[in-house]
């Protein structure tokens, strides 16, 4: 009987060693991610920045920026430069949240010796960071997103520590691209794994971000940036609409208009009278793709395209007119989410040409901007656009800065860091503007930093000089 216990324990661990051999296999779930990719991480970072840039685009710079106002308006907003302390919340929690991604993203491809995605996760975390610095200045930079290191409160990196690595970052991409390897996680959502756009879009983003502090002598950017158009095999840029860093959104799940009812888009909203006056000055065929009609006051006609006096003071009764829309068409999929627009690109040049009195250069970049800005949101360019002295180039930056403008709509907070470096385009000064009518040029770190992360948010507005909408960056300085 002994025996005969001892052979059914034998028997039973053969069969428990047999069972289990093979465990880790039958166990595994084939539907379930077994290790991250970096196409894993590429198109959640891509839609979800660019859809929440769109929002912030609408809400924040439009209304800085005279685009477009809340009408009737309550005291206060935005367009009268009233910002609240917590106003940044949202940009700070978003923008570092996808940072992470981005790390996780870099750290993959790393692992896979996958030089292209190196290089995307690199432009990306540029794109991503030089848009948290120019809205706050100095950042965390270094230490952030290490809380997987036991890093809950980063210290703050100074706006041109984040320049200089930005940028460096930016140069180290553009030599890890390889055109001839192909991207194989997936199907990217911006370039359809076209690695040559991807490396447009790493130098062209460059030449962004040295323009941005091309007023500060120690950063050498008008050289790097003369460099860079001298030798375009080196340094290629987007030369067309179709290179262009556009996110077209289909409206097929998940790629959805990041508003969820367009309706949103226009209720309560009304055009400024600056965006509409320059449009019409210029004959600007944007105009329909833009806004809607005004109408009279009992809004049985349609009276052409006027906007709203930005920061207007007084009620809405002084107006006699139903003030043109936001063009709802513009949130509604198919529709298209601009990251970084060729027209840009030609501005930058514009810019630089006139710098070095090349105007013959300045005017053909103004012109192929102006033309690739149109043609961007589906209007055509009439040909005696230009025959227009408002439309026509005239040698001035500031010319140069009012099509940049509108080149610009709906991309992220982009108008108004143009505005803080050049001063252009001329904006009017509301009477109800508050802040002594003078532009905001940052948001307020979030009361949640100053209140988790204290010592470091201390010593980050002792070196600046302050935590107010009116303290300028580094490279405004």
């Amino acid at each position: 009987m002994k025996q005969f216990r001892i052979s059914i324990l034998v028997a039973s661990l053969i069969s428990l060693i047999s069972c289990t051999k093979n465990f880790d296999e039958i166990n595994t779930d084939p539907n379930r991610i077994s290790q991250i990719s970096p196409g894993t991480l590429l198109n959640p970072i891509l839609y979800s920045v660019t859809a929440f840039n769109m929002g912030k685009a609408d809400d924040f710079t439009f209304n800085l920026m005279q685009v477009s106002l809340p009408y009737p308006s309550v005291a206060g907003g935005v367009h009268r430069y009233d910002i609240s302390e917590n106003a940044g919340a949202s940009t700070w929690n978003t923008y570092y949240r996808w940072l992470t991604n981005v790390k996780e993203m870099y750290n993959a491809a790393l692992a896979l010796e996958d030089g292209n995605y190196q290089a995307i996760a690199l432009t990306l975390k540029a794109w991503i960071l030089s848009n948290t610095t120019d809205c706050f200045g100095d950042i965390p930079m270094d230490e952030a997103a290490r809380g997987d290191e036991g890093i809950f409160r980063p210290a703050f990196n100074t706006q041109q520590e984040v320049y200089t690595r930005i940028l460096a970052d930016l140069e180290q991409a553009n030599t890890l691209y390889n055109t001839t390897k192909a991207m194989n996680f997936g199907t990217d959502i911006l370039m359809g794994n076209n690695v040559s756009r991807w490396k447009k879009f790493t130098n062209s983003l460059r030449m962004r971000l040295l323009l941005r502090v091309s007023g500060k002598p120690e950063m050498n950017s008008l050289a790097q940036l003369q460099t860079m158009l001298a030798d375009p095999a080196t340094y290629p840029v987007f030369t067309s609409n179709e290179d262009a860093a556009i996110l077209k959104l289909s409206g097929v799940t998940p790629f959805l208009s990041p508003w969820g009812r367009a309706v949103d888009f226009t209720t309560f909203r009304a055009i400024g009278k600056f965006f509409t006056d320059e449009l019409n000055a210029m004959e600007d065929p944007r105009r329909e793709k833009f806004c809607t009609q005004a109408r009279n006051a009992s809004g049985s006609a349609t009276i052409g395209y006027m906007g709203i006096p930005s920061g207007f003071d007084g009620s809405e009764s002084q107006f006699d007119y139903i003030p043109s829309n936001l063009n709802i068409a513009l949130v509604t999929a198919p529709m298209i989410c601009p990251i970084m627009p060729y027209a840009e690109v030609e501005f930058i040049k514009a810019e630089l040409a006139i710098l070095s009195d090349d105007l013959a250069n300045a005017k053909i970049a103004y012109e192929k901007g102006t033309k690739a800005a149109v043609e961007q949101w589906g209007a055509s360019l009439p040909a005696t656009y230009f025959d227009n002295p408002e439309a026509a180039f005239d040698g001035s930056l500031q010319r140069i800065h009012r099509q940049k403008y509108f080149s610009l709509y709906f991309v992220d907070f982009q108008q108004w860091f143009e505005y803080r470096r050049t001063g252009f385009p001329e904006l009017p000064k509301g009477a109800g503007m508050v802040n002594e009518q003078k532009m905001p040029v940052r948001y307020y770190y979030p009361i949640a930093i100053r209140s988790t992360n204290t010592e470091n948010y201390n010593k980050a507005v002792e070196r600046m000089g302050g935590d107010n909408i009116n303290i300028k960056g580094w490279w405004e300085n």
